[in-house]
């Protein structure tokens, strides 16, 4: 669900063009799908919006976890008390967009191409928010409460940890959820058939989403005292969590 350029760069054979037109191709995919909103990015970034705008009102640092191109994670803290931005992506090309997209916030950006685990094994910059849209799913159960309790370690006491990510339903298992979204491949007329297919093949090579009430536990085992579902995507495939002391 996010242009995945550590795919491209995980292969040494395929030439510079090669990789510049395979990141164009999965960018001009993913930006299909958030247009159309066929993944409810819409929701998502204005449920971001609102919260960051009600419950940040003095100025706050906002670490954007595997970031992309930051296009709507910059709509989303626009007009917010934002007064110092980190991103974290390992690719280079999407950083180069991120900057683009953030030069509407007024406000220092700070952009760090690295791996977002070992980022955040080794951050050592304390921040008020943290931000992970679709991509901490990518972890197996173990590091995902590793780095969890990575970010903790990173907030502030006030803090907010915030997640977007699949999410089972309940008794559903991994299979299940894959076979699933298979079925959404109807709902999904502005893709093509190979843009759906190499899409769900990632899905069943990386994706490994948790149910609710595992999300949760992962957050209390972390260390956080609070953990909340705040939304719920309307094809029930991901959910936003919100974890704080």
């Amino acid at each position: 669900m996010k242009t995945d350029q550590s795919l491209v760069e995980s292969a040494p054979s395929i030439s510079t063009d090669d990789a510049q037109a395979m990141f164009n191709k999965h960018l001009a995919t993913y930006r299909k799908i958030v247009g159309e909103n066929l993944m409810f990015h819409h929701e998502v970034y204005g449920l971001l919006h609102n919260l960051l705008s009600q419950e940040m009102l003095k100025p706050f640092k906002f670490l954007d976890v595997a970031c992309g191109d930051a296009v709507a994670s910059a709509a989303a803290l626009k007009g917010s008390a934002i007064d110092h931005y980190y991103g974290i992506d390992l690719s280079l090309q999407s950083l180069e967009l991120a900057r683009e997209a953030l030069k509407s916030l007024l406000c220092p950006v700070d952009l760090r191409c690295c791996d977002f685990v070992e980022a955040m094994a080794d951050w050592s910059d304390s921040v008020d928010v943290v931000w992970i849209g679709m991509s901490l799913h990518h972890l197996q159960s173990e590091g995902k409460v590793r780095l969890m309790k990575n970010v903790h370690d990173t907030l502030t006491r006030s803090g907010l940890f915030l997640i977007w990510e699949p999410t089972l339903l309940e008794g559903e298992n991994r299979a299940e959820w894959l076979d699933r979204f298979s079925t959404y491949r109807i709902v999904c007329a502005a893709i093509t058939d190979e843009e759906f297919a190499a899409m769900e093949a990632h899905m069943r090579l990386a994706d490994f989403p948790e149910s609710a009430d595992t999300r949760k536990a992962m957050g209390r085992q972390a260390g956080f005292s609070h953990a909340e579902q705040i939304f719920l995507m309307p094809n029930r495939f991901g959910r936003v969590f919100q974890f704080w002391n």
